[in-house]
């Protein structure tokens, strides 16, 4: 059966697994997986330790293994940070599905992430088909308010290929880029990760891969996010984020 959702919403259970009560459990095992990602654990069987001690159900262990990582890629990340008010006359290079998903999500009323290196990230993810929703328009005009408003000098979006869907998705960003006067370029690569891993501008993602790779980057979905989506259901996963 086709999927025919129209929204990028919460899953039936979040309210309850992602209430502020259920906080402190998963602010613990975030911070008990991340040290043992630090001590070089296994990832699977880390997160299998922390998810028992914790008792924490499927979706909150996925919600915990995307907000965690270990000091050192922490420190790392931290130091290749470009803070958005920073990049003003910049090229940004912009991880095109990992951005809307997570702005789609926010706008739906999805559960959004506060990782611990404090990036904004959605349990939603594109696996195989990018399905349209009626907060992918918005999304892509929020998005382009916040690059105008950083006075980004050209923005280059990378799309998956492989994805389906991508092409139509290349189209309506093209097509509000011209509207908008956006100094805009839409790419299909087969893996904009290697591309972006190699960009020499200022990546916008908050995919870890790229994240620990990458030169310069720019906590893009979290800067959208707080500027325009007020009402976003943000749950910190880690005890100082926010």
């Amino acid at each position: 059966m086709p999927d025919t959702r129209a929204h990028h919403g919460p899953h039936p259970e979040d309210q309850q697994l992602f209430a502020p009560e259920a906080w402190p459990r998963m602010q613990a095992a975030v911070m008990d997986y991340s040290w043992l990602l630090t001590r070089d654990y296994a990832a699977p069987s880390g997160l299998k330790i922390v998810g028992d001690r914790y008792e924490l159900n499927q979706r909150q262990r996925m919600a915990v293994a995307r907000s965690s990582c270990s000091d050192q890629a922490m420190e790392a990340r931290g130091e290749r940070r470009v803070l958005p008010e920073d990049m003003a006359g910049s090229i940004v290079s912009i991880d095109g599905f990992n951005l809307f998903t997570t702005i789609e999500v926010a706008l739906g009323g999805g559960v959004v992430l506060v990782a611990r290196d404090e990036c904004f990230r959605d349990i939603a993810g594109v696996h195989g088909t990018y399905r349209k929703v009626d907060e992918t328009a918005p999304s892509i005009l929020l998005a382009g308010k916040a690059l105008s408003s950083l006075r980004v000098s050209e923005a280059v979006w990378y799309l998956d290929k492989p994805v389906g869907n991508s092409g139509r998705l290349r189209s309506m960003l093209l097509k509000t880029a011209r509207e908008q006067r956006w100094n805009w370029q839409i790419e299909l690569v087969t893996n904009p990760d290697s591309v972006l891993i190699e960009a020499q501008s200022v990546v916008a993602s908050a995919d870890s891969v790229i994240l620990d790779r990458c030169g310069k980057w720019v906590n893009l979905a979290r800067h959208v996010i707080t500027t325009h989506v007020l009402e976003a259901r943000v749950v910190p996963m880690a005890p100082k984020s926010g």
